[in-house]
């Protein structure tokens, strides 16, 4: 009986880990209403005002956190670039003192 519970959870985690996977973003590389794509430099600065825009997104239905008219990875990559130097990514951490 307990190795059945067993399998059925970690079957619920799995189901449930694969159904947070990203889907293709069929927007990648196609330009918006004004005809741009986001690069890398405007991920990276999407990524720093990334805690502003989900509060904003949270009342507007005009503002979404990531812009999905973008060049794929580098885009992606400036976004995370950036949202790490808005959260810290850890690099506090290797100035701790022992004591």
């Amino acid at each position: 009986m307990r190795n059945w519970i067993l399998i059925l959870g970690l079957m619920l985690l799995v189901i449930g880990a694969a159904a947070c996977t990203a889907g293709s973003n069929e927007m990648e590389m196609a330009p918006d209403e004004d005809g741009r794509v986001a690069g890398f430099g405007l991920g990276i600065w999407q990524g720093l005002i990334s805690p502003i825009t989900f509060v904003i997104s949270l009342f507007s239905d005009n503002v979404h956190v990531y812009e999905v008219h973008n060049t794929g990875s580098w885009y992606d990559f400036g976004f995370l670039l950036g949202a790490m130097m808005t959260f810290g990514g850890g690099g506090r951490g290797s100035a701790h003192r022992r004591g």
